[in-house]
């Protein structure tokens, strides 16, 4: 009877969502509390009864019930118990699961966390967050349902869990990346509530920027996650693919930096608002249309579900509707929110404002090189492959633009900024990152890059212009320590997020162009020279796990003759379905790794093996690290924590102006 208990809790959360979208929506046209602050109800109900659905599918996976279909299709009885849990949202139905889950916790954060809201914009809110629910919950319940028996032929054991995904990344990257993916759906709704109204201003901006910096924060730490877990997991030593599904969750990413950065112009200054509503409404827009590449069975993808090709149409069909309705109701209401405020070409606007139209630039180059294959398979034009070179030609010279423009911005004012004063600030960094990029390539194994020392210097720039800035800012202040302590979280978030951008572009551009792989045939007990260590093959033993046999390598990692560590590569082969898998062996460091992949068996005594000396690989990461913790630093400035009082009454009902006093309500 649990996943009965299971189908019957998706049911009741979905008249809960039809509920939420239509009664609180009413009740903010015709000015009705009662049906306004059911809202906060109602979302809560939502979240309860996806959260018992998802917990009974939890159980029926512990418990191995292979009488239910997703069971029996994702599990084993040999599968260790963690990755029975994970294995929940190890398929296609899982997955979808939790990610209604992951919708229904963001839409019960908005009516627990936004208390000082006015309530006619909290019920449009809620009730967008609901339309939204009741889309994907209509798509789990009727095409995608994970409670679906196989009786009365159940299986004596399950088909296991895809042995990729047998791994503690399987664990935490995609409910990360899902809290990102999701989140942005929060700011949306934020969107299309501030386009029924007529209303956004400063304090519109003020309400969606720490929920745009959490989705943003969330989604930078599970893009990494992935980064990382195709890195060590694949055992072919690459973190970045430009794969589909990778662009799927890059795209939101990119265009989340531009909206945090004209949130951030709305708020302060009260310009670009359509921009910005438009950038709310593309960046969730991105968000769907990842999910109908990975679930919609147009795409072959080490990270895609394999699903049934006709759930597309669905998908297809409810990305029309959200996009179409949002942007048809962008086209007929932007014009109620037009900016007033003006500022001049030396201004932080400008290059805030030049910076978020090259990363929608760059969204729009990855959607072309992502969907165009697609199309032109769809349309009977050919099979085309978009690979890296395309990706890459455009990537790196707009990430490079965008890291001078950062730089500058970062020290620009508000509004209007004195030429002759930026030219004396920007002088030290500019002179100091230039002979660092010009000095920096010579530390490294190889020869002399010129895009090495170009790229050195961009990253060095970003640092020490954004340092300079918190220098320059402190100056004032009776003791430095005094005007640290003045400036406010939201601006040391930016600082951490700056430099995080720097160290991911040091790292990824360093890594690329110095990284070293051979791929060798090694003998035991005859070491091997490569990137400046010996490696000897000392011996390789069979290991027998829970639910797979392996065959383990002992590497001696040496230099000059002593040595250094010992490395411990994998070739496993699982019972269940006789996949084999290669788990790579990493001596991680600050600036290098050392990783090692065993490969097949060449004879008694000789094996295949690939090597790669990768240098500052572990920035890459730890630039998404304190990207993540920028944005959810800015999180704590006291701005966000509440909003004035007389901001924050109830918005009155509407009448043929939009708002009226309260006294209409009252009535």
């Amino acid at each position: 009877m649990i996943p009965e208990f299971g189908q019957l809790s998706l049911i009741i959360a979905l008249l809960m969502a039809i509920t939420l979208s239509v009664i609180p929506m009413v009740g903010s046209f015709n000015g009705k509390l009662i049906w306004m602050s059911a809202s906060r109800s109602l979302a809560a109900g939502l979240f309860v009864f996806v959260a018992i659905a998802f917990a009974l599918l939890t159980w029926s996976f512990y418990v191995s019930d292979f009488s239910v279909a997703y069971v029996a299709n994702h599990s084993n009885s040999l599968l260790p118990v963690q990755y029975k849990i994970s294995a929940v949202w190890g398929g296609h139905e899982g997955s979808l699961l939790l990610w209604v889950l992951i919708l229904s916790g963001w839409t019960l954060a908005v009516s627990v966390f936004s208390a000082k809201l006015p309530l006619e914009m909290l019920a449009r809110v809620l009730s967008v967050m609901g339309i939204i629910a009741v889309g994907f919950l209509l798509f789990t319940i009727f095409t995608s349902n994970p409670f679906d028996r196989v009786l009365p032929n159940v299986p004596r054991d399950g088909g296991d869990l895809n042995p990729l995904l047998q791994d503690f990344g399987l664990i935490i990257h995609p409910p990360m990346l899902y809290m990102g993916y999701v989140g942005f759906s929060v700011v949306f709704a934020f969107a299309i509530a501030a386009l029924i109204s007529g209303r956004l201003d400063s304090v519109w901006a003020r309400w969606c920027r720490p929920w745009t910096n959490s989705a943003w924060g969330f989604l930078s730490v599970g893009i990494a996650l992935g980064s990382w877990w195709a890195y060590y997991e694949l055992g072919w030593g690459g973190w970045w693919f430009w794969d589909p599904v990778e662009n799927a969750s890059f795209m939101p990413w990119l265009a989340g930096t531009a909206l945090i950065h004209t949130l951030s112009m709305t708020e302060k200054r009260g310009v670009f608002k359509n921009w910005t509503l438009f950038l709310a409404i593309f960046t969730f827009s991105l968000s769907l249309l990842g999910t109908f590449l990975v679930r919609s069975g147009v795409l072959t993808s080490v990270h895609a579900f394999a699903a049934d090709p006709t759930r597309g149409v669905y998908i297809l069909g409810f990305l029309a509707v959200v996009i179409g309705g949002s942007l048809t109701l962008f086209a007929f209401r932007a014009s109620a929110v037009k900016s007033v405020t003006g500022f001049e070409l030396m201004s932080r606007e400008t290059f805030l404002l030049a910076n978020s139209i090259l990363f929608a630039i760059t969204v729009n180059f990855v959607l072309l090189g992502t969907l165009y294959p697609l199309a032109s398979d769809a349309f009977n034009l050919g099979k085309i492959s978009v690979g890296e070179p395309w990706f890459n030609m455009f990537f790196t010279k707009i990430m490079a633009i965008v890291a001078v423009m950062i730089g500058i911005g970062t020290m620009l004012n508000w509004k209007k900024t004195d030429a002759s004063k930026l030219r004396f600030w920007i002088l030290v960094p500019l002179i100091a990152s230039f002979w660092i990029g010009v000095l920096a390539p010579l530390a490294f194994r190889g020869d002399y890059s010129i895009p090495a020392a170009i790229s050195v210097a961009l990253g060095s720039w970003v640092i020490l212009s954004t340092l300079s800035d918190v220098w320059r800012r402190t100056e004032k202040a009776s003791t430095r320590t005094a005007g640290l302590k003045r400036l406010s979280r939201s601006y040391y978030g930016m600082v951490l997020a700056h430099i995080g951008f720097a160290l991911s572009l040091l790292g990824a551009t360093i890594n690329t162009i110095y990284s070293d792989q051979r791929d060798m045939r090694l003998t035991v007990g005859k070491p091997i020279e490569a990137a400046g260590y010996q490696y000897e093959l000392a011996d390789v033993s069979q290991v027998r796990a829970q639910n797979y046999n392996a065959d383990v390598g002992e590497v001696v990692v040496s230099r000059d003759g002593e040595e250094l560590f010992r490395l411990s590569p994998e070739k496993r082969r699982y019972m269940s379905g006789g996949s084999i898998m290669t788990e790579a062996a990493i001596d991680a460091g600050f600036f290098r790794d050392i990783y090692v992949a065993l490969g097949e068996k060449l004879s008694n005594t000789d094996w295949a093996v690939r090597i790669h000396y990768k240098p500052v690989v572990r920035w890459i990461w730890l630039g998404a690290i304190f990207m993540a913790a920028g944005g959810f630093l800015a999180l704590a400035d006291k701005r966000y924590k509440l909003v004035k009082k007389a901001e924050t009454k109830p918005v009155p009902a509407k009448t043929d102006k939009n708002l009226v006093g309260q006294e209409a309500i009252a009535k």
